[in-house]
């Protein structure tokens, strides 16, 4: 059984659900998952989870992203990105590349975020954007986010002057919209603003460099095995062999320090425990003097060579 993660490169006008279900046929597999959402208009890092990996995916879903944006001012639109509606025009000639930049620092650090109106975020049991779709009005309340860098890059003129496109970078805390971020820069100007190109570059460890197309992956299936995904991710633990086999069957240990953190871990950012041979055995929480696992991964030949035949080659072979 292939476990692992798979780190796709989204195209642009695919869902993360679509890629998920390309990924159970080239995987084989209908267990799959992914570890955070991209729109449709987005492209860039999805982090894809086969098999066991699925269970380090939760783990995955809160760490910090970044993201390369270009957001046009002088424009805003109902979804506060390309695909959405214009509501409004204003001109934006007038704005200078100070104001941006002061417009950015505002927005830099631990801010409050209302996310945009067609959010995938649950309103009495409904998704926003159905809400929306059907004509409702619908205002989300406000949340809290930490931008840990909003840097301009280039300002364009574009509209004959009468809109600016500013290509920007974010790295941002999990649960940040950056579609918002475009929206309450506009705002904050006094000309309105929405998203017009959004690429993931970043998420946690895994970057765009590790990332391959569709088409790639249905060539050859690249997987990051559990071991090496784990390490990547979170502290490590060396255990040794006594260990290895208390935790196997779910015991626990003494404590012992995790490399990677100077804290102890918790059920929420578990280390990774790793068997003499490298295998990865449990993630592990310390409680007091001892460490107890909070997932046991059982053994299986998740060690073999990362890179693998897809499920479509091995029909045809």
């Amino acid at each position: 059984m292939l476990s692992g993660l798979v780190i796709v490169d989204k195209p642009q006008g695919w869902t993360s659900h679509d890629v998920v279900g390309r990924m159970r046929r080239l995987a084989g597999t209908r267990k799959v998952g992914h570890a955070g959402t991209l729109d449709p208009m987005a492209t860039g890092v999805l982090v894809v989870g086969i098999n066991k990996a699925t269970r380090l995916l939760t783990y995955i879903v809160g760490t910090s992203k970044t993201y390369t944006a270009t957001i046009r001012l002088g424009e805003s639109t109902v979804t506060d990105d390309a695909e959405g509606e214009v509501t409004a025009t204003r001109s934006a000639a007038s704005v200078t590349e100070e104001a941006v930049r002061s417009g950015v620092e505002a927005l830099t650090g631990e801010i409050e975020q209302v996310p945009s109106s067609v959010s995938a975020i649950k309103v009495n049991g409904e998704r926003a954007y159905a809400r929306v779709r059907s004509g409702e009005e619908v205002k989300l309340a406000a949340r809290p986010v930490t931008i840990h860098r909003f840097e301009v890059h280039w300002l364009r003129p574009v509209r004959g002057g009468e809109a600016l496109d500013v290509d920007v970078t974010v790295e941002c805390s999990s649960g940040t919209y950056i579609r918002a971020l475009a929206r309450d820069l506009g705002n904050a100007l006094g000309v309105g603003g929405h998203l017009t190109a959004l690429r993931r570059t970043q998420v946690g460890p895994y970057t765009l460099d590790q990332a391959h197309t569709l088409e790639q992956l249905a060539e050859e299936l690249d997987v990051l095995e559990m071991s090496e995904a784990a390490r990547a991710l979170m502290p490590n633990r060396e255990l040794s062999d006594e260990e290895t086999t208390e935790i196997s069957f779910g015991r626990r240990i003494a404590a012992g320090v995790a490399a990677g953190t100077p804290d102890a871990a918790t059920p929420e950012h578990p280390a990774a425990g790793f068997a003499p041979d490298g295998t990865l055995v449990a993630l592990l929480a310390d409680k007091g003097s001892y460490a107890k696992p909070v997932l046991v991964f059982a053994p299986d030949n998740e060690k073999r060579a990362r890179t693998q035949p897809t499920a479509e080659q091995q029909a045809g072979q």
